[in-house]
């Protein structure tokens, strides 16, 4: 594989509150410096992306996205067992399969690795039927996802931080229950997600210790604290992955996870609403070839 192989390069105008659209003057010409012969394709929906990204892999082209995680997790389910990679250009708010995979979010470095073409491949993630590449969580995850999609005057990844204090705000404790692999957990608290990657939220680390391409999910949820506890102790730490040793917060391997909840939650995936409870998530493992940097994966503050 290299530049000489026709790619498919869909850009989603919308991602990153527009941040895609301004980019494509870069794309392009970072496309063009690279000798990579491609035709451009904007999106104009979902089922549209994936309609397109399917057609040209019949046809031996390789689909790059250029947009945030939703339409590249969903892309990327349908291209399980196509037979060709997936490119990913960073184009979102979030960009967190990118940022964990190590592939650049300078839109000319990123167009240079998927010229150089090296691959690897990794787990998809299942819930409900719908594919996933990243977490699929519920709970309070599931009223600040809804929070970040409905905010339009906060730009960049200020959004899911305004969006976790606005669902903080309004939070009472809810009834969940797990069966991890036939195990039963059962908790009051926050949150409960299935995470095949380490990240989401724009560098919110869910899951410090999750690997793309082991075969198995990391199971983690948030017990009952109190609100002070979340907002000065929990959520700061999230994003560098230590909040994971607090004592209200498990974590548990599995490849099959059932979630279920004392009221009505939407199950988010890679930030878009994908289902609602009650949710059966599965693992496909090392599911989709994907151009990535080889090694390992980037963890909290690149380690």
């Amino acid at each position: 594989m290299g530049p000489d192989r026709r790619h498919l390069v869909l850009v989603n105008p919308s991602a990153g509150g527009g941040r895609a659209r301004d980019l494509l003057p870069r794309l392009e010409g970072a496309l063009r410096d690279q000798g990579i012969s491609y035709r451009l394709v904007l999106t104009t929906s979902l089922d549209h992306g994936i309609d397109e990204a399917r057609a040209a892999a019949t046809n031996g082209e390789v689909p790059v996205v250029m947009s945030g995680d939703g339409l590249i997790g969903q892309i990327g389910g349908a291209l399980v067992g196509a037979g060709v990679p997936m490119g990913v250009i960073p184009g979102g708010r979030g960009n967190d399969l990118a940022r964990v995979l190590g592939i650049p979010m300078d839109v000319p470095e990123a167009v240079a690795l998927i010229a150089r073409g090296t691959t690897r491949q990794i787990d998809i993630g299942e819930v409900n039927g719908r594919r996933f590449v990243g977490i699929a969580s519920c709970g309070f995850d599931s009223d600040a996802n809804r929070l970040a999609n409905q905010a339009r005057l906060v730009r960049g990844n200020l959004v899911y931080l305004y969006a976790a204090l606005r669902a903080l705000a309004a939070w009472k404790p809810a009834r969940f229950e797990l069966i991890l692999d036939g195990e039963r957990e059962a908790f009051t608290g926050y949150s409960a997600g299935a995470c095949n990657n380490k990240a989401y939220g724009g560098g919110m680390y869910a899951a410090p210790d999750a690997e793309l391409d082991d075969g198995l999910f990391d199971v983690a949820w948030v017990e009952e604290l109190p609100k002070r506890r979340f907002l000065f102790t929990l959520l700061p730490r999230l994003f560098n992955g230590t909040y994971v040793a607090l004592s209200e917060v498990v974590v548990r391997r599995a490849r099959e996870v059932e979630i279920r909840a004392d009221r009505p939650f939407a199950v988010y995936a890679d930030g878009d609403h994908v289902t609602d409870l009650p949710a059966t998530v599965r693992l496909l493992p090392r599911a989709l070839t994907v151009i990535a940097p080889p090694g390992a994966l980037v963890g909290p503050r690149g380690t």
